[in-house]
């Protein structure tokens, strides 16, 4: 199955480090990040878990859930957790996935419909794919899609720049240039014509370009 932007994020049951879960129950009115690691006890994921956690509260300000995901079993997870503290200096602190029968893995894409049989026999080399980031929306549908590959640590940094702007987005119809950073100057949504643009500007825009409209970034 190949997800796209925009489209409804797959709902699923999965067993977590707090319990079972139904994913869009779990989601409620919120927004969330599911980002998924190939396997326990592997260096690059240890260091994202651990960053991750150490960062929690910049999403929590946001509105956002986190939850990670394994194909290990839970088990496992609750090792890894203690590995994690004691190298990274903060345990998870947000449910972990464990997707032992794939399932979730499959749903998302990350993994072929065919694979199956005992997780904890299968190499990281064999899950390499499962190195996904998606953002979803309180709507349920998927914002954001990021893959990285194993050998490159995921920059959790542009993650909540990324939110901030969707977040932004969401509410005013506008758009964020490259590199835009919260409280920078945003473009007008070329779907905004220039009449209402006067409208919801009164004083006006600095346009380099006529198609490129320059304003401050609009409160919250």
């Amino acid at each position: 199955m190949s997800l796209a932007i925009n489209d409804t994020a797959p709902d699923f049951q999965a067993e977590t480090t707090e319990g079972k879960i139904g994913f869009h129950d779990w989601i409620g009115n919120s927004w969330a990040v599911l980002f998924s690691h190939p396997k326990d006890f592997t260096p690059v994921c240890t260091t994202e878990l651990g960053y991750m956690a150490k960062i929690k509260p910049e999403f929590d300000k946001r509105g956002v859930k986190i939850i990670g995901l394994s194909v290990d079993p839970v088990d496992r997870h609750a090792g890894w957790a203690s590995d994690i503290k004691e190298t990274q200096g903060t345990a998870p602190n947000f449910p972990m996935i464990a997707d032992t029968d794939y399932t979730v893995s499959k749903l998302y894409g990350m993994l072929p419909a065919a694979v199956s049989g005992d997780p904890t026999m299968r190499t990281p080399a064999d899950n390499q794919t499962v190195r996904n980031v998606f953002v979803i929306g309180p709507d349920k549908k998927i914002k954001l899609i990021l893959v990285y590959p194993m050998t490159t640590g995921r920059n959790f940094d542009e993650v909540l720049r990324v939110i901030d702007s969707l977040q932004l987005t969401a509410k005013h119809r506008v758009a964020t240039p490259a590199n835009w950073k919260q409280g920078e100057d945003v473009i007008i949504a070329g779907s905004v014509s220039d009449d209402e643009a006067r409208t919801i500007y009164p004083n006006g825009w600095t346009a380099p370009k006529p198609y490129i409209r320059i304003v401050p970034q609009p409160e919250a």
